[in-house]
């Protein structure tokens, strides 16, 4: 698997998973832009360690619910970079768990915007500077499959939209530029640091086959597979890495 020359943005990428499928891709000699919204120490880490393993890569913070701000994190990838061969959008959140009875309004759109609009404007704003065996991998989640856990169920429901435009932007864009997505389970993340306890990050984990988390690397791992040529007769599909713990 080669990416050499090929230049990747990876949209939310200063911590995490992002940071990880940033670091992935490089390794494969893809160029890198990440966009981070407040994680700047890790972002521009994540950059030192990019540029040690011969490539580009530059840090951009953005507010990728702002369109103004997704236009100019593309046009910067095209004046610096030169060309846009692979989008990863790694960019979302939970937010806060509440319940739909105690939901307000602004919450669910807040919810969406950072989950939903967020990529349709990335994929708005990159896919006129794509050509012919580009792709994109955009993020789901196991929510999207079972409905989320307590007070997530905007989260689910934005997740479930991202895997159902993840198949029509795939039937969009076809043959030349492949769409796929990931749905990670319990992945050891700052996302489940926050928002879920120590007892029940226990419980899912000892209910997977594996019997652990996953870590960042092994989802970036699977990422960088469905962005390469090596999965070239894939698009449409939305990837479970879970450990075994919910088979679709």
């Amino acid at each position: 698997m080669t990416m050499i020359n090929k230049v990747a943005i990876v949209a939310g990428g200063g911590r995490d998973i992002g940071r990880a499928c940033a670091i992935e891709l490089a390794k494969k000699g893809a160029n890198i832009v990440l966009t981070y919204h407040s994680s700047a120490e890790s972002a521009l880490s994540a950059v030192s360690e990019i540029e040690s393993l011969g490539v580009k890569a530059l840090a951009l913070q953005a507010d990728l619910t702002n369109q103004v701000e997704v236009t100019s994190v593309v046009s910067t990838t095209i004046e610096e970079m030169g060309s846009i061969d692979y989008l990863v959008h790694v960019s979302g959140g939970l937010i806060d768990r509440v319940k739909v009875s105690d939901m307000s309004l602004s919450h669910w759109h807040k919810v969406m915007d950072v989950n939903l609009t967020s990529l349709f404007m990335m994929c708005n704003a990159v896919i006129p500077h794509m050509s012919a065996g580009s792709s994109i991998v955009t993020f789901a989640s196991q929510a999207g499959r079972d409905g989320g856990g307590p007070g997530a169920a905007a989260y689910a429901a934005s997740k479930g939209a991202v895997m159902t435009f993840t198949r029509g932007l795939a039937k969009e864009l076809g043959p030349d530029i492949r769409v796929n997505s990931v749905c990670p389970g319990m992945i050891a993340t700052g996302f489940h640091d926050t928002f879920t306890a120590d007892q029940v990050r226990k419980n899912v984990a000892a209910m997977t086959c594996m019997k652990r988390e996953g870590s960042s690397e092994e989802v970036a791992k699977l990422v960088a597979f469905l962005a390469s040529d090596e999965a070239s007769y894939m698009t449409g599909n939305n990837v479970d890495i879970n450990g075994g713990l919910l088979f679709s």
